[in-house]
């Protein structure tokens, strides 16, 4: 018997529901990560996350793509649930409910693996907005970057907003959240990273610069960027030079355009490592 015949769940006082929402009500210190919709799922299952319990709709867990995913998990050991769609869609953090959901364990990072190969880190200092922060880390992944620190005041990079602006980055970029400004310093420098600013005054600008030895990348919040004294500790600071009245890009989009011009030099740099070879 396939699972979408299986007997639903239809009361939202039924003890799956309410655990499933108070596991989901915990906040940002949980220790779970609540995946919504077919494609996080996907990318936590592809990513190794372990995955504690799921449920879906009769009609979602009908569909092929959607049954794929389920199946294993149930062979595995675990938890699979039919329910509702109007209590699933009490669950739901989503505007509209994609009729599937789990949670998985909050994964965790080897503290090394930032750091390997030739280091390109990125550090978000304060980012409130939860899709600008899953944005960034979508980027930094997308541009061959090694890691992240987000530093405290950050928004949770699990939340589901920030997991819906990074696509699954947040699944596999090492990444360390909550981390103090002056925590993350003392283990840039002590790993030999050059740290550099990003600002809108002052400083080279980005496509002048030396990006291709280890570097840190600060990158400051929405509203005020890096505060004064972070960027005067920096070894160096950068800009991206800007035309007419605008003073500042969203932080997502000032990250691409630093980011990729890093990966171009790095790959300008191995192209001339191996011909010289």
């Amino acid at each position: 018997m396939s699972l979408a015949a299986g007997t639903v769940i239809r009361s939202r006082a039924n003890p799956v529901v309410r655990r499933l929402r108070a596991l989901r009500d915990r906040g940002p210190e949980r220790d779970v990560v609540l995946l919504e919709g077919t494609k996080l799922l996907e990318e936590a299952i592809g990513a190794g996350l372990v995955v504690l319990e799921a449920a879906a709709t009769p009609a979602a867990a009908a569909r092929p793509r959607v049954a794929a995913l389920l199946r294993p998990l149930r062979e595995g050991g675990v938890p699979v649930r039919l329910v509702d769609e109007e209590v699933l869609a009490s669950l739901s953090e989503a505007e509209t409910s994609q009729g599937v959901l789990a949670l998985a364990r909050r994964p965790v990072f080897d503290e090394d693996a930032p750091f390997r190969g030739v280091p390109l880190v990125v550090v978000g200092v304060a980012l409130q907005n939860p899709g600008n922060l899953g944005g960034l880390l979508r980027t930094a992944e997308g541009a061959g970057a090694t890691g992240a620190f987000l530093t405290e005041g950050s928004a949770d990079p699990m939340s589901w907003k920030a997991l819906r602006g990074s696509m699954g980055s947040a699944f596999r970029l090492p990444h360390v959240a909550g981390i103090s400004l002056e925590a993350a310093e003392e283990r840039l420098r002590t790993r030999g990273l050059a740290i550099v600013a990003t600002t809108s005054r002052g400083g080279e600008p980005y496509d002048a610069a030396r990006l291709d030895g280890p570097l840190a990348l600060l990158f400051g919040n929405e509203g005020s960027g890096l505060p004064d004294e972070l960027a005067a500790r920096a070894d160096r600071r950068i800009r991206i030079p800007l035309a007419g009245p605008v003073e500042s890009l969203n932080v997502g989009v000032a990250a691409g355009i630093v980011l990729f011009e890093a990966a171009r030099q790095r790959r300008a740099k191995r192209g001339k490592e191996v011909a010289r070879a």
